[in-house]
């Protein structure tokens, strides 16, 4: 049903989520993010507080084993989740016995691959592999990259893809790259289009944000 990869760039600190699944608008339950803090994958059968409640817990001060225990300790049904973990302390991984289906995870250095109801158990790995083998790219490729390797060479799922979403924070208490396919029937190369044509913009919304008065042109009608 869903695999992703929830990582950490240790050069500058962000934290990202890149995650596929076979039901609609992925982006708006599972992946959380939060600058300077961590990110969380929460999926499976989807319990989307997870996310927030586990960063909350980081937030103030926990490492991420410790905040993952500590919300799953009163989760009323944990059994049915599967929650990766990545923060500045450390990463963690939780997969209930209710699990759906063929279920793996990995954990490499400051990222942790995980999916279920997948088609073979290597894909974690295949991801992880594939995340750490590109540290001088930006966090938001790595992550892609991760999951676009997990389709084509870790099997993917037992079943088709639908939607796909890339997730990642930075400095700003809004996360940087935030790009969602929602339903398609190739939903992983359509974020692989989305992140083409969004990246070379992606500062100058910060930017827009930040200082509009240094920003670049609009590009829209009516602009000068």
């Amino acid at each position: 049903m869903t695999f992703s990869i929830t990582g950490r760039c240790n050069r500058t600190g962000m934290f990202g989520v890149a995650i596929t699944t076979s039901s609609i608008a992925v982006g708006a339950r599972c992946p959380w993010v939060r600058a300077g803090v961590g990110a969380v994958a929460t999926q499976n059968v989807t319990m989307p507080s997870i996310g927030n409640d586990v960063l909350d817990q980081i937030a103030r001060g926990a490492d991420a084993e410790t905040a993952l225990a500590a919300v799953m300790a009163t989760e009323k049904h944990p059994d049915f989740r599967q929650v990766a973990v990545v923060s500045h302390k450390g990463c963690a991984i939780f997969s209930g016995q209710s699990t759906l289906g063929r279920h793996a995870e990995a954990v490499g250095d400051d990222c942790i691959a995980a999916g279920n109801l997948l088609a073979e158990e290597r894909l974690p790995s295949v991801m992880v592999d594939r995340f750490q083998s590109t540290p001088d790219l930006h966090l938001a490729e790595r992550l892609l990259g991760a999951l676009e390797s997990g389709l084509t060479e870790g099997g993917g799922e037992e079943g088709p893809v639908h939607s796909a979403c890339l997730l990642v924070a930075d400095k700003t208490p809004w996360p940087l790259v935030d790009l969602r396919v929602d339903w398609d029937d190739a939903p992983v190369t359509r974020l692989r289009m989305l992140w083409t044509e969004y990246e070379p913009q992606m500062m100058d919304y910060v930017t827009r944000a930040l200082d509009p008065s240094a920003a670049p042109s609009y590009g829209v009608p009516g602009d000068e």
